[in-house]
């Protein structure tokens, strides 16, 4: 037996529980993953609470539960090429990441080698996020001497004459694009500020975002995105903020805090 993270009914974290279940082995064509870390992600707890929002992803209860994982290759069926036991990896498994063993089949499922230099906490962080960023930045096509607006989650009222202020405050000479990470707020305040819609991007708006702004998710990255992202994190350009790091027995902890939306950086699951 091995355990994995399980919900059986939509709603908030206290739905999610560790049980035990039926080891998994990889059959021809697969291998099967040792997990060590699961980085959590919105649309994980997304997922779980909102039947319509699983629906979308062919998810049905009971499921499993994450998207985004790191560990080590323990078991390569016949097939399988470019990865052997003991491989160090990173990849992305929906509705069912956190768990002790995730059988993939790549290259239909994504996985990747794990760099040396790069810990499986920061790599199981890299799959939904990374590929997401790169694709909102790559529509945008950021230019050197651009002005770049980033916005993560804001809410309340006023917040959209506020935030237009303070970016005016901190850009006198004006912003040329932006992203929008969460809603529509920094989208909206980009227009305002006479972005042009091309040059804004947004990656949870729905699917009609304001004013004509290109709406982006990770399956837009470009097929190199991961690699350019790792070699950045190795050169020392880029670091993943991990903002805290649970066991698995403390998942609905963990998943409380993700969803709350005031943390800084990524949380991650560890087994």
């Amino acid at each position: 037996m091995s355990r994995a993270v399980i919900y059986e009914a939509f709603g908030g974290p206290e739905v999610l529980e560790l049980r035990e279940v039926p080891e998994p082995h990889a059959g021809p064509g697969e291998v099967r993953v040792r997990v060590t870390a699961a980085g959590l992600n919105p649309m994980d707890w997304g997922i779980a609470s909102r039947p319509e929002a699983a629906a979308r992803f062919g998810i049905a209860v009971p499921a499993g539960f994450g998207s985004d994982l790191a560990g080590v290759i323990d078991e390569v069926g016949d097939g399988v090429t470019g990865f052997a036991v003991g491989d160090r990896v990173f990849g992305g498994a929906l509705g069912r990441a956190v768990a002790d063993f995730v059988v993939i089949k790549p290259p239909a499922d994504s996985l990747w080698h794990t760099p040396e230099g790069i810990g499986d906490e920061v790599a199981s962080t890299l799959p939904v996020a990374g590929l997401t960023a790169a694709a909102a930045l790559t529509a945008i096509g950021p230019r050197p001497g651009d002005t770049v607006l980033i916005g993560g989650a804001a809410g309340g009222v006023g917040v959209f004459a506020g935030l237009a202020d303070r970016v005016r405050a901190l850009a006198p000479g004006g912003v040329t694009a932006a992203t929008d990470l969460f809603g529509t707020e920094t989208a909206e305040t980009a227009l305002a500020l006479g972005v042009a819609p091309e040059r804004i991007s947004t990656v949870a708006a729905g699917p009609n975002p304001p004013g004509g702004v290109r709406a982006t998710g990770a399956v837009d990255a470009v097929p190199d995105a991961l690699r350019q992202i790792t070699d950045a994190i190795l050169a020392g350009e880029l670091t993943v903020p991990i903002a805290a790091a649970f066991p698995v027995e403390k998942i609905r902890d963990a998943v409380t805090l993700q969803a709350g939306r005031h943390v800084h950086g990524k949380v991650v699951v560890t087994l």
